[in-house]
């Protein structure tokens, strides 16, 4: 699949959704350049999201993430995160008890601002506050115990009958330009195959999530034609399909979790094929 510039499509478009890590910025920091893109978009009129499944902390932390960083194009509007549809369902479902959640302490805004009880998979007694918990949810990589916590949530999850919400489907994410880490989506799959139970998941590639974003960007006057969106990834499995699912245009960009030197290989074997294939998000 022949390499194309970001530039030379953006104009087809009247809406566009980036993914964050690997699109927008690494490990570094911002992709070198990406301010240009907003730039040019703001100066177009054209409309643009953050799509992420980053539930590590609210909209509005990370939107101020970017702020710091320079990139003051992103405002809390911008930020459309799998965080917030998990919020959703629990402000739906669960209307009482306590919340367990597995995450740091800055996740926890999700379940906060709905005014339920939060519970820390690290600071919980198994043995006095299990039969407390009306649900666990899925938020973050980091703020626990690897071995003593991942242990207490499976049987946490054993010893009681309360859904588990996986707030962020990623799999892993790229450390660097050669390794990755094991991302909460992993994690959740480990725990679901280990207690055997269902787990409700939202994020990329589901539907929900592309109908939220594209939802909220309607209401923020943005197009309701499809064919006027483009989402830009990093990720295949993710971003990509859920894109073509959704029945958008799709650019897969090679500054994340495709290398280069495999991306045409992952086409060809994953079936999964994006409308473009980018070095970059990058403007010049």
């Amino acid at each position: 699949m022949d390499l194309t510039s970001f530039k030379s499509i953006v104009d087809q478009y009247e809406t566009i959704f980036f993914d964050a890590f690997g699109v927008l910025k690494n490990h570094k920091g911002l992709i070198p350049g990406i301010e240009k893109t907003f730039n040019y978009l703001d100066e177009k009129g054209i409309n643009y999201y953050i799509l992420t499944n980053d539930a590590s902390r609210g909209p509005r932390d990370l939107a101020q993430s970017y702020q710091e960083k320079g990139l003051n194009h992103i405002t809390i509007d911008k930020i459309v995160s799998s965080g917030m549809l998990a919020r959703e369902y629990l402000k739906n479902k669960v209307k009482s008890g306590t919340v367990a959640y597995l995450g740091t302490f800055r996740s926890a805004h999700y379940i906060e601002t709905l005014g339920l009880e939060t519970l820390s998979i690290a600071h919980m007694d198994l043995a006095t506050q299990a039969d407390e918990v009306s649900a666990l949810v899925f938020l973050d990589d980091e703020g626990f115990d690897w071995s003593k916590d991942l242990n207490k949530a499976v049987n946490l999850l054993r010893l009681t009958n309360v859904p588990a919400i996986v707030s962020n489907t990623d799999l892993s994410y790229p450390l660097d330009k050669k390794e990755v880490n094991i991302a909460v989506g992993g994690i959740a799959n480990m725990v679901e195959s280990v207690v055997g139970k269902k787990f409700i998941r939202f994020g990329k590639p589901d539907a929900q999530m592309f109908i939220f974003a594209h939802e909220h960007s309607i209401a923020k006057g943005g197009t309701a034609d499809k064919n006027k969106v483009l989402m830009v990834g990093d990720t295949l499995t993710t971003d990509i399909i859920g894109g073509n699912k959704f029945g958008l245009d799709t650019m897969l960009v090679l500054t994340g979790n495709t290398l280069p030197k495999h991306a045409s290989m992952m086409i060809e074997t994953s079936g999964i094929v994006p409308t473009y294939l980018c070095e970059n998000a990058v403007i010049e």
